[in-house]
């Protein structure tokens, strides 16, 4: 019971948090025409409300897809028509066809909001504290309180959830199929994150990692034996919730094309927010590789689209391939994880058309793994939050920004000691300080040189942070201040990169199929 009252105290702390963050602005309050996020997920209840299916990705003159077309899969389409549904008993005039665009008011503020609310808690919360339940290593009751508090008070997913406005059911629905794998319900893992890919299409990050360790899991169970037969459950496991996901648009392959056109849209170019038409100028600046060059190269005068394609591929590919190699020649759940975080991490930085809050897909894996690794993920977490500062700030979210990201930050000095956790065998870095033989003289003052480098870290952060919100910038550089965090941000991946990468490389803690690693 006790365990319970602790996690029951955790979940009303995590709850308290999200609604206050909730009571704030949202993307595109009062910013016609096109208003934000809020406004998206809006009208996309409107259409799915209000036309034929045959309807919902085509542009027609009830749906205009220059003003936010739906262009994720269809698990989106249909949470979107339950919500209408449920809208048009309250108030018909929330999702009345054409009437209702741009829609605000304080009511239908709390309907949305509700929703989220409603998501959150039946679908990523429980999937939260079942997983931290199951690690082995935090099993007593403080330990997986603790462990879950951090990851509910994440800051970078309240802000964008329950600020900025959207739904957490993709990334609910991953860790669902991540829970199911640590306990080998590989078919049922399988379900989920197909579930989770058809409701975003952006969980193409995770799945790689899903792909190579069920695949090494057949591999060493043997292909010609039981590893054949679960190969064959899995293959056909994926299908059927394919399926049943496309079903309403599997009568006609126009309809399926459509749909695929507009959930991958690769005649826009490389960049999907960030357009640079000088250095100076970028709507929204993403924290990866490719608008952190175009700040000094202007890739897309210099490149052709289809080029960009190709190279985005390209690196993408050589950059995520070894990570991919190892978890499929020694399949392990801690592996894994590991992974999730690598190959996201891999597509955020170098793939095609990235938002900038799709760094919340590399972010919740991490949040996975912070009981392992508790300075790190806490270090890359915080700098998460801060790539999306651009964004919070457009959004009105800056002293929501102010009270999450430092009380995490305490939450995660407490729960863990982060500081005391430098060493190299803390960081799972013996391995590789071991491999380099005649540097190890150096590795001694490891832990000194990392907290200099996280404090100085956070300097910068808490620096620009009050920069960009304080004072304005030049009339010559309107986006310096914007431009200095995403590069910064970018930085900062890089080296989390090569540091996840080295630690699944380097591993000398192959626990091999332990229940929970």
């Amino acid at each position: 019971m006790e365990k319970w009252s602790l996690m029951t105290i955790t979940v009303l702390l995590a709850l308290t948090v999200r609604w206050a963050v909730s009571l704030g602005s949202y993307s595109g309050a009062g910013k016609p025409p096109m208003y934000g996020d809020y406004e998206a997920q809006r009208h996309w209840q409107e259409i799915t409300y209000n036309l034929p299916i045959r309807q919902w990705y085509f542009n027609t003159s009830d749906n205009n897809l220059l003003y936010w077309g739906l262009d994720y899969p269809p698990l989106t389409a249909y949470h979107s028509f339950v919500c209408a549904y449920i809208a048009k008993l309250i108030n018909p005039d929330w999702v009345a066809l054409h009437t209702s665009r741009g829609y605000e008011s304080q009511p239908h503020k709390l309907f949305m909001r509700t929703t989220v609310f409603v998501a959150d808690l039946l679908v990523y919360i429980p999937a939260v504290i079942l997983y931290c339940f199951s690690l082995k290593e935090t099993s007593a009751k403080k330990k997986a309180s603790t462990c879950a508090l951090c990851i509910l008070l994440y800051p970078g997913l309240i802000l964008i959830d329950h600020g900025h406005f959207q739904y957490p059911l993709s990334l609910g629905l991953a860790l669902w199929a991540v829970l199911c794998l640590s306990h080998d319900w590989d078919l049922l893992g399988s379900v989920a994150f197909c579930l989770a890919l058809n409701y975003k299409q952006m969980e193409l990050y995770h799945s790689l990692p899903f792909f190579c360790y069920l695949l090494g899991k057949c591999f060493k169970k043997g292909l010609k034996g039981k590893g054949l037969v679960l190969l064959a459950k899995l293959a056909g496991t994926v299908l059927l919730s394919f399926a049943a996901c496309w079903l309403p648009f599997g009568t006609d392959v126009e309809q399926i094309m459509q749909v695929l056109r507009r959930l991958f849209p690769i005649d826009r170019g490389l960049f999907e927010a960030c357009m640079f038409s000088s250095p100076t100028h970028c709507p929204d600046k993403v924290a990866n590789i490719w608008c952190s060059l175009s700040v000094l190269i202007k890739i897309k005068n210099v490149i052709s689209p289809r080029t960009q394609l190709k190279l985005s591929f390209a690196v993408t590919f050589l950059s995520l391939l070894p990570a991919c190699i190892k978890l499929t020649v020694q399949p392990s759940l801690r592996g894994f994880k590991f992974a999730l975080v690598s190959c996201a991490l891999s597509f955020f930085l170098f793939s095609f058309q990235v938002h900038e809050k799709s760094i919340l897909l590399v972010s919740v894996p991490v949040c996975l793994i912070i009981n392992e690794i508790p300075f790190m993920a806490t270090w890359f977490l915080l700098v998460s939050t801060f790539s999306l500062l651009p964004l919070l700030l457009k959004d009105g979210l800056l002293l929501a920004y102010a009270v999450t990201t430092p009380a995490f930050l305490a939450v995660c000095l407490a729960s863990f000691s982060i500081l005391e956790k430098t060493s190299a065998e803390d960081l799972q870095l013996k391995a590789f300080s071991l491999s380099l033989k005649g540097y190890m003289s150096w590795f001694k003052s490891f832990p000194r040189i990392v907290r200099s480098l996280f404090l100085l870290s956070l300097s910068l952060m808490a620096v620009l942070s009050v920069l960009s919100a304080a004072v304005p910038p030049p009339q010559s550089l309107p986006d310096l201040f914007p431009l200095a965090v995403a590069v910064v941000s970018c930085l900062h991946f890089l080296l989390f990169l090569v540091y996840f990468n080295v630690v699944i490389l380097w591993d000398s803690k192959n626990r091999g199929q332990k229940k929970m690693s």
